[in-house]
């Protein structure tokens, strides 16, 4: 039997063996899927039960998407230019990355009937899943980024990688037309403590988080009459991916699928 893990810390809200075993079993194919809470210094070890075929393959979530890199043979395109992989197979005797964070968010955007081409958008936060964000928005055409984080140095390294990124001090709102929580305050239910009540109406507040379903952030935005979506497609889209680099099958999404993966 084959075995599939998402690794990451903190790993509990993680939906990932959900839709991978339902999908396992819908497609008959002999495997498990798994969460696994791995500490940093552990990191290796796990990633080299690949190449050892203990493990058939490993998605990677927060804060080990840039981490893992140094333990890889080789990386894909997007990965490789985004310096983020969630996705490890092993190719040839060879441990490969893959990052389809980018295809799930831009399959998660083309789904919401929203056009973003020519759109201005404040991401908050720099960690994690915000440079594959930035690179699908490049190709979307928006007209500008701006990134704001609790910590301004690692927004100004993103700036070094992406060109044309503004930088703004924690706190300090530009005008918008989407904003995207890519931070993880709302996980536990937290608030992002700035104030949105001046950008109201018909703005697009887009979270990454999709477990739970609403966030405080979502709430605020809805409250002030704007268009809110969670990351739950973006979480199905970039799953899809990996799903089909592992096992070569398209697996079904539809509404049973959205189904599933509504909370417990």
């Amino acid at each position: 039997m084959k075995k599939y893990f998402v690794i990451g810390n903190p790993i509990n809200h993680s939906l990932s063996p959900k839709l991978h075993n339902y999908w396992l079993k819908e497609n008959n194919i002999d495997a498990t899927y798994d969460k696994k809470e791995v500490e940093e210094k552990n990191l290796q070890t796990i990633i080299s039960e690949v190449k050892e075929k203990k493990i058939n393959g490993i998605n990677v979530t927060v804060p080990f998407k840039k981490k893992v890199i140094p333990y890889l043979d080789k990386l894909s395109r997007e990965a490789e230019q985004t310096q983020s992989v969630n996705t490890i197979i092993l190719s040839n005797d060879n441990l490969v990355g893959y990052n389809t964070d980018i295809a799930g968010f831009t399959e998660a955007i083309k789904n919401l009937n929203f056009n973003i081409k020519d759109k201005k958008i404040l991401i908050l936060g720099a960690g994690g899943v915000v440079p594959s964000i930035i690179f699908a928005l490049n190709k979307m055409n928006v007209s500008k980024i701006i990134i704001s984080n609790r910590t301004k140095k690692k927004a100004e390294d993103l700036k070094s990688q992406f060109h044309n990124l503004e930088v703004l001090d924690w706190g300090d709102i530009k005008d918008f037309d989407v904003i995207i929580n890519a931070t993880s305050l709302g996980l536990n239910n937290e608030s992002i403590n700035l104030d949105f009540s001046k950008f109201a109406n018909n703005k697009l507040f887009y979270d990454v988080i999709y477990n739970p379903e609403e966030t405080n952030f979502l709430k605020e935005g809805k409250k002030f009459g704007n268009k809110t979506e969670n990351g739950k497609l973006m979480f199905i889209y970039q799953a899809f991916e990996a799903f089909k680099l592992w096992h070569g099958i398209e697996p079904s999404i539809n509404n049973e699928t959205l189904e599933i993966l509504s909370n417990d």
